[in-house]
């Protein structure tokens, strides 16, 4: 080989390798003035640098992670419920006529609406407890007040849908007064049925 060729090919070297390192480099491979990786000469591997390494590869070279696909949504939390607890005093007078435990028309209108409030509610407990006035003995008055609140119980779960194992009954009869049994007035607020309903329902 000629000294004139001799110079030509180191020039051609120089001038090659000049340019490999002129590069712009993409993360720690290196690419060419289009931004594609320079490759062998089979094009298997991508020109790597010193600090290359598998997470600062260039995209689809040699080694290169691929991004992992975006983790799906995580479903919505379901809708948190809080502990109902409510009670309802009904004057027996609505619900029944004096000294009687069937319902009357007035009565079963009232505990329709208590039914359907009820059914909205993921139901624990209900309890119904049975008064009366202080008219009558002892024991006649613990028997209305029992027939009273089964009448409400058998209405709840007959009629109204609510589960019967969870619907619990009580007579108190004339124990525990809320007014005077002195007077009319007073004899008609202690005629009185007690619906207590625990459960749970959605927060709103």
């Amino acid at each position: 080989m000629n000294k004139t060729l001799k110079l030509m090919l180191a020039a051609l070297i120089t001038i090659s390798a000049g340019s490999v390192m002129a590069q712009p480099k993409n993360v720690d491979n290196w690419v060419n003035s289009t931004g594609t990786p320079w490759r062998n000469g089979d094009g298997t591997l991508c020109w790597r640098d010193a600090t290359w390494t598998p997470a600062t590869a260039a995209a689809n070279c040699d080694g290169w992670l691929a991004p992992k696909p975006a983790a799906a949504p995580a479903p919505a939390p379901a809708p948190a419920s809080k502990v109902a607890q409510k009670k309802i005093t009904l004057q027996a007078d609505t619900l029944f006529d004096f000294d009687k435990s069937t319902l009357k028309s007035d009565g079963v209108a009232t505990l329709n609406k208590v039914a359907q409030d009820v059914k909205k509610m993921k139901l624990e407990v209900v309890i119904i407890v049975g008064y009366t006035d202080s008219v009558g003995s002892d024991a006649y008055n613990i028997a209305l007040g029992q027939r009273r609140a089964n009448a409400v119980k058998s209405f709840l779960t007959n009629d109204g849908g609510v589960e019967a194992t969870r619907v619990y009954t009580e007579s108190k009869g004339k124990a525990d007064p809320v007014a005077s049994n002195a007077t009319a007035e007073g004899r008609a607020k202690n005629r009185r049925a007690v619906i207590e309903v625990v459960g749970t329902q959605p927060v709103k």
